[in-house]
């Protein structure tokens, strides 16, 4: 199974900007490279790492701002963590919005208009999924 559709099972065991909760403790990262790889961990671990307010609005650019939550650090991701950490937001929010109604209705247009700004870091099948989901 590839990097990313393992991390997309584990995506929040460190918690996240937006869920608090961490099943797996920072600490334990060993653990979950031992379950599913380091490839897939350090995707897991970039994803929960993500300071929402400090990095969405330019991760799509050349040069994004990204701010690490839990070391305070500030740095330029490559393009590839910046595809993957895409995809599992937009995968982890549609499967939200698919199911919960009340969610899609309060958080949809915001979701859209993110994923607009991360278009060219979605893959096409993704970015359909987006617009298929959000923008009924």
């Amino acid at each position: 199974m590839p990097a990313l559709q393992l991390a997309g099972l584990c995506h929040a065991f460190y918690g996240t900007d937006g869920f608090a909760l961490a099943p797996l403790p920072l600490g334990d990262r060993s653990r979950l490279v031992e379950v599913i790889g380091a490839e897939a961990e350090s995707i897991v671990y970039f994803y929960a790492s993500c300071d929402r307010a400090a990095s969405y609005p330019s991760l799509a650019e050349d040069e994004p701002a990204f701010r690490d939550r839990f070391t305070g650090r500030g740095f330029v991701p490559a393009l590839g963590q910046r595809r993957d950490f895409a995809e599992l937001t937009a995968a982890n929010e549609l499967d939200i919005a698919r199911v919960d109604g009340a969610f899609r209705a309060a958080a949809g247009a915001g979701l859209l208009s993110l994923f607009t700004r991360l278009r060219p870091l979605l893959s096409p099948a993704a970015w359909q999924d987006c617009v298929t989901t959000l923008a009924a």
